[in-house]
């Protein structure tokens, strides 16, 4: 057997990974609330606020995922493959920066109407980002959470596939029903902002399900 994993076997793990990836997760589920309700709002003020707000957590998002990457640096035992614990915090962090791109889009184009596609897609952002932190807030006690694990895995594929469907009803309609130019590329590149978001969230599942695969 090598050293190195004698190493892994009888050294002790540092789990500090484990609250600071939880953290990451509950910043994104924050941010998918804040754009679900920024899509599900009819007032001006709000919504700009609300933009500010997902920008406060991107910029807290960036934080953690920093001192994720430095912890890794300084760690010689992480709890598993410290490619694995980058992966993760690095795909949870684009997906927060997808949202925060979305809503800035939101604002910076100010379109007349959000239909109700939008705010189909925020809800299923939203539910796909509980169902990361779910996930991620299992992965301390793995072996014991396989089922859940597994089930959160599916939920987020089943998520993605459902917002690809909305998503090309979306593009359809806009093209048949906006007789605008400029609102319609407004709606377009925000729609694709929310599509993009729930394939991030898809591959951060996909990390999730690489991890369970190799330590379960």
């Amino acid at each position: 057997m090598k050293i190195n994993t004698l190493l892994s076997i009888f050294a002790p793990k540092d789990v500090k990974f484990f609250p600071l990836l939880e953290e990451t997760a509950s910043i994104l589920v924050q941010s998918s609330s804040l754009l679900q309700e920024l899509f599900s709002s009819t007032d001006a003020d709000r919504r700009i606020e609300l933009c500010k707000l997902i920008k406060i957590e991107e910029v807290k998002g960036d934080k953690v995922t920093g001192g994720i990457f430095k912890a890794l640096n300084n760690t010689f035992i992480t709890p598993f493959d410290r490619e694995d614990v980058h992966a993760l915090a690095d795909v949870m962090d684009d997906v927060i920066d997808v949202m925060n791109r979305c809503a800035q889009k939101v604002l910076l184009y100010s379109p007349h109407r959000l239909p109700e596609y939008t705010v189909t897609l925020a809800n299923i952002v939203r539910k796909g980002s509980d169902e990361i932190q779910s996930a991620v807030n299992e992965l301390s006690n793995m072996k014991k959470t396989d089922f859940r694990l597994r089930s959160h895995c599916k939920e987020i594929k089943r998520l993605e596939e459902e917002a690809d469907a909305v998503y090309e009803e979306a593009i359809m309609s806009i093209f048949r029903e906006e007789t605008s130019t400029v609102e319609l590329i407004k709606l377009k590149e925000i729609i694709q902002e929310l599509e993009k978001t729930a394939n991030k969230i898809n591959s951060t599942g996909k990390v999730i399900k690489t991890i369970l695969v190799k330590y379960a």
